[in-house]
């Protein structure tokens, strides 16, 4: 996948270089006399030299990094690829890169070295398919000393070539495999990166895989083509001339999709999505950091006392709770050999299953534990919620997991701990199905377009199930841990806030997951504290503008 193009297989690493601002020609050959040389004039016996260690001085970095990018330069592969720690890689690299990505031209600038690191600049001109244009990028690379011969060498990695390229990605120039795209929303609204950066990498997956069906023309363009199993999709680096778009229309409302991104903006960290209960159609989804990985999609995190939603559903089909029953909220609670406790160790006295709900007690659920078996939780999810099928939705996503747990970590699931791992699509997903009462499948694009079959829970939630969760996410929403982020909402509405601990992180990540009519919503704000405070906040501004 790609912010662009993948294409007709012209592509991998650079050309022809007109000059390296800086560049000395030598190496230092301060590690002394190569194995095996003379010692003296007058003796044949050979002289055994310590090979040098230590990291190399700022004279070896400066003379060894100028020299890699002064052979680099010029053509010369096979003495620039000498001069790294990996002379296959960087010769298949460098070779690929002068061959194939079609650079008329480079000039290379070593720029002031920080310790080992020098940081360069690339100058070049791309020349393919009658196009020719200007390609300025920022790489840097690392001398450090070879354990063998002592020399100072540099590091090599695919990053030195372009500070995008990991491990098996290939760099390529041609004319792209997918047309560009018109993405539009749900009323026919274009949908950009430039207006909106949090959709860029949908917006990438959505051109790989439907650019040749929404009917546009290729162009030609440089691009990353990402290494087999990566998560990150294709990215596109220089078009040299543009293809004609083809239109595809996408579910998201760009109203909708503007109050996420004014609303995930203002945490360093934060995560939503909003679908729509009676379809699945995805309404909005955002990150901040706008640009990286769709923390949305493919996030993988313990979705703490959101899970009690699922939780809930699953000791009320077993008859084990209900909504006006008493049910124990003790301060501690211990199962498996593990020592459970609420929040500020907080304790209900005879207290019933809503008033646990509506105040997150933990105890209420572990409590449970003995009484379940170990896989009826896994297939409560599975089964009523949808969460772990393979879900279509038209890019990428990570679908929820539930593993079947015993002892201790089966008790942990029920609070969304131990192996239990959502992201915001998920939970937005769960918020639906539990004012829907029926799994409807989250996509962003129209499964006619592409025939796509969209995942199927195998049944649907009990009636008398259905209409206690209800109540307890509105007296949650109301007078519960949600109460203060839906101060004011109208309609018909409930939430549930979570607050999921992390080993070795100082604050828990906050979580929120709610519905009002037809909109679901759930966010997270990673290292945020408590679900109502931070990821609150978000999730209900989409709710109100929804």
């Amino acid at each position: 996948m790609r912010s662009g193009a993948r294409a007709a297989i012209v592509g991998a690493v650079f050309a022809a270089m007109v000059g390296v601002a800086g560049c000395g020609s030598g190496q230092d050959d301060s590690a002394g006399p190569k194995d095996g040389a003379s010692a003296g004039s007058s003796d044949d016996k050979p002289s055994l030299k310590k090979v040098k260690t230590g990291p190399p001085s700022a004279a070896e970095v400066k003379t060894t990094a100028h020299a890699f990018l002064a052979a680099w330069s010029a053509g010369e592969t096979a003495k620039a690829a000498a001069l790294t720690d990996d002379s296959g890689a960087a010769t298949t690299a460098l070779s690929g890169y002068r061959a194939k990505v079609k650079v008329a031209k480079v000039a290379l600038d070593a720029g002031q070295a920080s310790g080992a690191k020098v940081p360069f600049s690339v100058n070049a001109q791309l020349s393919s398919g009658g196009a020719s244009v200007p390609w300025t990028y920022e790489s840097s690379l690392t001398v450090t000393r070879d354990t063998k011969t002592g020399k100072p060498v540099v590091a090599w990695k695919p990053s030195v070539v372009h500070p995008d390229l990991a491990e098996g990605d290939t760099l390529k120039t041609g004319a792209s495999e997918a047309p560009p795209i018109k993405a539009v929303d749900r009323d026919g609204k274009e949908l950009t990166a430039a207006e909106h950066p949090t959709l860029k990498t949908a917006l990438a997956a959505l051109r790989e895989r439907y650019g040749k069906k929404a009917g546009g023309e290729a162009g030609v363009e440089t691009w990353i083509e990402r290494a087999k199993g990566s998560k990150s999709p294709d990215k596109t680096l220089k078009v040299l001339s543009k293809g004609t778009p083809g239109t595809l229309r996408t579910t998201i409302d760009a109203s909708l999709q503007r109050t996420a991104e004014q609303q995930v903006s203002k945490r360093t960290k934060a995560s939503v999505v909003a679908v729509k209960p009676s379809t699945g159609e995805i309404l909005a989804l955002a990150n901040s950091p706008a640009s990286g990985f769709n923390t949305a999609f493919q996030g993988s995190y313990a979705p703490g006392s959101t899970m009690k939603i699922i939780t809930s559903t699953t000791l009320m089909d077993k008859g084990l709770a209900a909504y006006g029953k008493p049910h124990p909220c003790p301060k501690y609670f211990k199962y498996g050999g593990w020592k459970f406790q609420n929040d500020k160790k907080f304790e209900i006295k005879n207290g019933t299953f809503e008033q646990s709900f509506a105040r997150s007690c933990n105890t209420a659920f572990i409590s449970q534990a003995g009484k379940l078996k170990d896989d009826d939780l896994s297939k409560e999810a599975r089964d009523v919620f949808g969460i772990g099928l393979n879900w279509q939705t038209g890019v990428p996503t990570f679908d929820g997991a539930v593993p079947v747990q015993s002892a201790a970590s089966k008790a942990a699931s029920l609070i969304g701990q131990g192996g239990v791992r959502m992201n915001p699509l998920n939970m937005a997903s769960v918020a639906a199905t539990a004012t829907t009462g029926t799994f409807h499948q989250p996509y962003l694009v129209s499964p006619s377009l592409d025939d796509r079959t969209l995942a199927k829970a195998s049944r649907t939630m009990k009636s008398s199930t259905h209409d206690q969760l209800k109540k307890l996410m509105r007296l949650t929403a109301t007078s519960g841990t949600a109460a203060e982020a839906m101060a004011g909402m109208s309609g018909d509405f409930g939430a549930k806030t979570g607050s999921a601990e992390v080993d070795n992180q100082e604050k828990p990540n906050g979580w929120f997951s709610a519905y009002r009519d037809d909109v679901a919503a759930a966010g997270v704000v990673p290292e945020g504290g408590h679900g109502g405070d931070t990821a609150g906040p978000i999730v209900a501004a989409l709710l109100r503008a929804g």
